[in-house]
């Protein structure tokens, strides 16, 4: 599928829709001696991490029907970030920083090996916090560091053979992200092993590892991605615009200086490191907004384009939202552990941003690296695409009908909002597997 209209000619773009699984036209005749790169096992590794990354959001909204009792906010929201969010990480990260470096793959052992780990580090984390202790979670921090640890490797590993790059700016931002995720896992890890300097120091620290994992991970990874998975879903160019350049910087700085503020007990430095953040999640907001303005006009899928543009526009949003609100907390208390609370940002962080960028991107990628010929993946685009706008619409309200109702102490409408919510991750889900199960046999596209 290629818009009516054509929408851009630089090679990062072109490598971008490489990785996509489309096919552009060289500008460049390859030179007989040029090695061919061969994606089509990093692509079904990808496809098999992002299924997995679905599993545990799917696990995530199952484990929130509960309530408010006991420690079910906490495993939805592990299993929602650490969980799914760092799993599609662990499968998406390495097979754009190599399709946009125009290098080779890392090795499939070490692509899957990043993918298990930090799945299965995240839930041996949840199974220790749940139940079983210290020890089983401290074990689980340790894998889920060496699933970062391997992540590291298969994404900057391969870029020694670049021979230039496009969007560097990308590949520091990524790297910022999985410094900062590792610092904040290694400072609750230690925590749960009973190291004492940590664990004494922990009602200073918890804000930090927070603010390190939710805000220097999820968004500053959301921000580097969307800056060329946005214009390749809308047909828009990509390009170093200034708010994207403005959003990287300052969400590549903000929480850094949070966390130093919250551990030495710097209040300007903790406060500056929060207006910093703001300024960065806005400008996010500013670029969603102007590549949608640029985009191209679709002649065929129109829904399927229109369901992933759509969510990858209304992410921002709810991101600025929880950014918004957790560091206006931080300014109103100061630097102390009262600033710092999941409860006001859970909905809009979960539901509005970190859920619809999964949602969307898996929409846009799986018909594109999946399984199946042409006909099977325009099959899979019609059933990625079905009831798009309502879909999308129920999963918006209802953030905002469950985030009003948490802030204003509501619970018929937490509970309404939430039944929203749930009926739109039910079909995405529903959806996915859908698409996921297609056949490229000629009866079953013909039915079709």
């Amino acid at each position: 599928m290629l818009p009516s209209l054509p929408t851009s000619a630089p090679a990062a773009e072109a490598a971008c829709c490489e990785a996509c699984g489309k096919q552009q036209a060289s500008a460049r005749p390859a030179s007989p001696t040029t090695p061919t790169i061969v994606r089509g096992t990093d692509r079904r590794i990808t496809f098999v991490g992002i299924l997995a990354a679905a599993t545990l959001l799917a696990a995530a909204g199952a484990s929130a029907v509960g309530g408010a009792e006991g420690s079910r906010p906490w495993l939805a929201l592990h299993l929602a970030m650490a969980g799914a969010a760092g799993t599609a990480v662990a499968a998406v990260l390495p097979f754009f920083t190599a399709a946009l470096a125009q290098v080779g793959p890392a090795h499939p052992v070490v692509r899957i090996a990043a993918i298990a780990l930090v799945a299965g580090g995240s839930m041996l984390a949840a199974i220790g916090v749940n139940g079983s202790g210290g020890p089983v979670a401290a074990l689980g921090g340790i894998v889920y560091l060496a699933g970062l640890s391997a992540l590291a490797a298969s994404a900057f590993l391969p870029l020694r053979a670049a021979l230039r790059f496009r969007l560097r700016l990308v590949h520091v931002a990524y790297a910022a992200a999985l410094t900062q995720v590792g610092i904040g896992v290694l400072l609750a890890t230690t925590m749960l092993a009973g190291w004492s300097p940590v664990a004494g120091a922990w009602a200073a620290l918890k804000p930090a590892h927070a603010w390190l994992n939710v805000f220097g991970f999820v968004t500053l990874v959301v921000a580097a991605s969307l800056l060329h998975l946005a214009p390749t879903v809308t047909g828009s160019r990509i390009r170093p615009r200034r708010s994207i350049l403005i959003a990287l910087g300052c969400l590549m700085g903000g929480p850094p200086l949070v966390a130093l503020g919250y551990a030495f007990g710097l209040d300007t430095l903790g406060r500056g490191g929060a207006i910093i953040e703001v300024v960065g999640a806005a400008a996010l907001v500013v670029h969603a907004g102007s590549v949608q303005r640029d985009r191209g006009r679709w002649a065929s899928d129109l829904d399927w384009h229109r369901f992933a543009a759509l969510s990858l526009l209304a992410a921002p949003v709810w991101l600025f939202a929880a950014v918004a609100i957790g560091a206006g907390r931080l300014l109103w208390y100061g630097v102390v552990p009262e600033a710092w609370s999941i409860a006001p940002i859970a909905i809009p962080l979960v539901g509005g941003g970190i859920g619809q960028v999964l949602v969307g991107s898996w929409t846009h990628l799986v018909p594109a690296i999946g399984p199946g010929d042409q006909a099977s993946h325009a099959i899979q685009r019609q059933w990625l695409g079905r009831a798009a706008v309502p879909r999308w619409l129920a999963c918006n309200l209802g953030v905002a009908l469950a985030a009003t109702g948490a802030v204003a102490g509501l619970p018929p409408l937490i509970a309404a909002g939430g039944l929203l919510l749930g009926a739109s991750l039910v079909g995405a889900l529903v959806l996915l597997a859908r698409s996921v199960g297609v056949s490229s046999r000629p009866a079953r596209v013909a039915a079709a």
